[in-house]
């Protein structure tokens, strides 16, 4: 059976991949990594894209998935990217949702901002409360700062655009026709520098991946694994 990791996005853990996991079952053999300082798994070395890359590969290592093809939803994608970047060789076909590409100062001002925990316990409290069942009572507000941190450091140095040309694995860039934080104008723009790259979009889809169709989601990727 073909070996498929996949990878939750910022702010997530794996719990909201189960799901898919379920989804994806019949046909693939599924690995689910959290990434360092998400849902229960510690932050032991650090809270950047590198560090969450570096989970990656030691998770590939440990598990024996060498060319396993990964399914990346937004961070998650940028992540196996990433790591495609560095360590082609171990990394199968890519599959990304909702990845946002175009981390410039501003935009990434833009994001973090929106990520105040103490003005979303006040305004948004189902989503405060919904992140306390993920990360928990004593660590959400400390996860969404770091994740604020993330994004600024992106917007500072962005990591990935000047690697997407040495990318050489196949790649299925994906967007929900509903994403309000990711434009189809970067999402193209990326697929146009990634050697061997293909775009594909989500029909009655927004960002967050609570309201993405697991079901539609699952079949958009069994047939696009299946096609080569």
């Amino acid at each position: 059976m073909n070996k498929i990791i996949i990878l939750h996005g910022a702010l997530g853990a794996k719990i909201e991949l189960t799901p898919l996991e379920n989804a994806l079952a019949q046909n693939f053999e599924v690995h689910a990594l959290e990434f360092e300082g998400h849902g229960s798994t510690p932050l032991f070395s650090g809270f950047s894209i590198p560090n969450f890359a570096e989970n990656l590969r030691e998770f590939i290592e440990e598990n024996q998935l060498h060319g396993a093809a990964i399914f990346g939803y937004s961070m998650g994608g940028y992540v196996a990217l990433y790591l495609a970047s560095e360590y082609s060789e171990m990394v199968g076909d890519i599959i990304t949702l909702g990845t946002k590409f175009d981390w410039s100062p501003a935009t990434a001002m833009q994001e973090a901002k929106m990520l105040n925990p103490d003005k979303i316990e006040e305004k948004v409290p189902k989503f405060a409360a919904y992140l306390v069942t993920l990360h928990g009572a004593d660590y959400w507000k400390i996860q969404m700062k770091n994740t604020a941190q993330l994004m600024l450091d992106l917007g500072a140095n962005e990591l990935l655009q000047k690697r997407l040309a040495s990318i050489e694995n196949r790649c299925f860039i994906g967007l929900g026709d509903s994403d309000e934080m990711v434009s189809r104008e970067e999402t193209l723009a990326a697929v146009e520098a990634l050697p061997n790259a293909d775009f594909f979009t989500l029909e009655n889809t927004a960002h967050p991946i609570g309201k993405v169709d697991v079901g539609i989601l699952a079949r958009k990727i069994n047939a696009l694994l299946e096609a080569f």
